[in-house]
């Protein structure tokens, strides 16, 4: 069962313009698959495959002109000489939509765009599905946040707690140890729970380098490893306006509200509920989402978070051009109160327009002053109008 991306528009849209265009995202987040059924008139050829490196190999210049044009390459950063004939043929034809190429590896695949292909090449990110691409139970939040949004999930019925820690060690063994060369994997794994166990934190290096038992430049290291191959990102502060007052170090969230929980040991949606990390895991949801949403339309992600060393914070900032931003708070609880509006009021005035929002985990859209509160069950509909 193939269900549609929203990818799939920007990516025509762009193999109009440019004559190669990159797809890069996590395992597993349905790259092939979008690939293979929303261009079927492309060739495909997967250089996971010894057979197709050879060929490369021997002559990259002559296979490439046998095979003309309408090409998807996958996981191409396996032939790294290939880049430089991709050049060369791209511009001789100077035509837009020659090739595809992706890849996993994004750390690998950038690094040789930059060297062969800049100026030639839009580069594009698929991630796991966002609420807008599936059909989901509003009342399921608990499970949504649990089961998490990898394509197999949903294709093939997978339990959770088969499919996450099967990917986790396939990541680990296999990415991380082609990425950069790591003496210990086990210390690797326990610094990836460790930063689990931090989802909607404001990033502390020094503690976490310390509770994995590494040094800071370890764990910046490790961090940016993990951001190339798009387990987690950063959310930076917004500080346009008061820089002085605010804190500026990122905040810590995961791609995929189900590999952390399957990295925090809870086994099932029911644990989440008295679960100590559940509105973190909430927040990282509605983050993600919002960012998942804006790549796969195409946008370059505009989202920060806002806190002022008095304590002020907004959990979501939004830009949305020059005018206006979108001041997000988010909130777990099913039951409105009176502190959600709290930070909104103290959020100081700009030079922009601000308008404000209370996303929350009930069934009730309202409106109390000049604050949106949106219901979790209508959560895609502010994603479709808003995002």
């Amino acid at each position: 069962m193939f269900i549609p991306r929203n990818l799939t528009q920007h990516l025509e849209k762009q193999l109009q313009q440019f004559p190669i265009v990159s797809l890069t995202g996590p395992r597993q987040s349905g790259k092939t698959t979008l690939l293979k059924k929303s261009f079927p008139d492309y060739q495909y050829f997967n250089l996971e495959r010894l057979d197709f490196r050879e060929m490369i190999s021997i002559d990259p210049l002559g296979f490439l002109n046998s095979i003309g044009t309408h090409i998807i390459f996958d996981e191409v950063q396996n032939t790294p000489d290939l880049f430089h004939y991709l050049q060369v043929i791209s511009d001789e034809r100077n035509t837009p939509g020659q090739y595809i190429l992706s890849g996993s590896q994004s750390f690998l695949l950038n690094a040789k765009i930059a060297q062969s292909l800049a100026g030639r090449v839009h580069i594009t990110h698929l991630f796991p599905f966002d609420l807008t691409e599936i059909q989901y139970d509003n009342n399921e939040l608990y499970s949504s946040i649990w089961k998490g949004f990898y394509p197999r999930l949903f294709e093939f019925g997978i339990n959770p707690n088969d499919f996450y820690p099967s990917y986790i060690s396939t990541y680990v063994e296999r990415d991380i140890r082609s990425l950069k060369a790591i003496e210990n994997l086990n210390t690797f794994a326990r610094f990836l729970g460790l930063c689990a166990g931090r989802v909607g934190q404001v990033l502390n290096l020094s503690s976490l380098a310390n509770d994995t038992g590494i040094t800071v430049n370890t764990a910046k290291s490790w961090l940016s490893l993990l951001e190339a191959s798009f387990i987690i990102f950063q959310l930076q502060p917004y500080y346009k306006n008061y820089s002085k007052r605010l804190i500026k170090s990122p905040k810590l969230y995961f791609y995929d509200t189900g590999l952390a929980s399957s990295l925090l040991q809870i086994k099932n949606a029911e644990m989440l509920k008295t679960h100590y990390l559940y509105g973190a895991l909430f927040e990282n949801l509605i983050i993600a989402e919002i960012v998942k949403k804006q790549n796969h339309s195409g946008k370059q992600p505009s989202v920060y978070y806002w806190r002022e060393s008095n304590g002020t914070e907004i959990d979501c900032i939004i830009e949305k051009g020059n005018s206006e931003i979108m001041a997000i708070e988010i909130k777990g609880g099913a039951t409105f109160n009176k502190d959600y509006l709290r930070n909104l009021k103290n959020f100081p005035a700009m030079d922009t327009s601000v308008s404000k929002y209370i996303i929350y985990a009930a069934t009730d859209n309202v409106k109390i002053d000049n604050v949106n509160l949106i219901s979790w069950n209508n959560f895609t509909v502010f994603l479709n109008e808003f995002i």
